[in-house]
């Protein structure tokens, strides 16, 4: 009986690694994705800039927050995604996972790249300067770099399951930064306020504007999902194309 049961956990595991099943599944939640990902983003534009309140210390600069926090929180868990896929790349042999870990990279750069230039915007009206470098500023330029790090590795080495390796490993070593980053503002004196949404006691901020920085997280998360799933479709694609044309040159 448990030799059966194992059985079907790993035919289960291998129905997930079949890129035709994850085609035609991604093919159905994409309509769904763009659709709740357009209504969030819309929502959460809104209220954020036109229904939530002015901070009395920022004024009208803290509505800066609703973009540069989601970005910020975006980069890390992209790279988390990045690195989960490439661990299971490198254990189980999955397909799919090393097409998600290619295929989150770039979105991942994308938004650490938005968080870098959102937080020179919000920081030089209140500290003065366009950049400082405090542990939280420094550890997530470096997060950048680790990105582009990933990405030149696979766009350097031809063969894709050398390339596949070399950037699992670049990208399970640099994930060390990752808590570095979220708890650099614990762990040292930097500018960056302590956590003020997810911290034991509760959020330290107004509802009024909880609201649309939760709205705008979620927002960012879906499209997040929807541009991974694409790219990982157009990733699919591009592999398929490759083994015709080997297959054509008889290589």
């Amino acid at each position: 009986m448990a030799g059966m049961s194992e059985l079907t956990a790993s035919q289960r595991f291998q129905a997930f690694a079949n890129p035709a099943r994850f085609m035609a599944l991604s093919d159905r939640l994409l309509p769904f994705c763009v659709v709740v990902t357009a209504l969030l983003l819309a929502a959460g534009l809104y209220l954020s800039l036109f229904d939530s309140p002015a901070d009395y210390q920022q004024g009208e600069t803290v509505r800066i927050m609703y973009i540069h926090v989601p970005s910020a929180w975006l980069a890390m868990f992209g790279y988390m995604v990045m690195a989960g896929s490439s661990a299971v790349a490198l254990v189980f042999r999955h397909p799919l996972a090393d097409i998600a870990a290619k295929s989150a990279a770039p979105i991942g750069a994308a938004f650490t790249f938005l968080a870098l230039v959102t937080g020179s915007l919000w920081g030089r009206p209140m500290w003065g300067t366009w950049w400082v470098w405090d542990a939280r500023l420094t550890s997530m330029l470096i997060l950048f770099f680790l990105y582009l790090g990933y990405m030149a590795l696979w766009a350097t080495i031809e063969e894709p399951v050398r390339a596949g390796r070399a950037a699992a490993v670049l990208a399970l070593v640099g994930s060390i930064n990752v808590p570095i980053i979220h708890y650099s503002v614990v762990w040292w004196n930097t500018l960056h306020q302590p956590a003020s949404v997810f911290r034991i006691g509760g959020p330290a901020i107004a509802t009024s504007m909880l609201m649309p920085l939760l709205i705008m997280a979620l927002g960012f998360t879906l499209f997040f999902v929807t541009l991974l799933l694409l790219r990982m479709r157009t990733e699919i694609l591009r592999r398929r194309v490759r083994v015709l044309r080997l297959a054509r040159t008889g290589r």
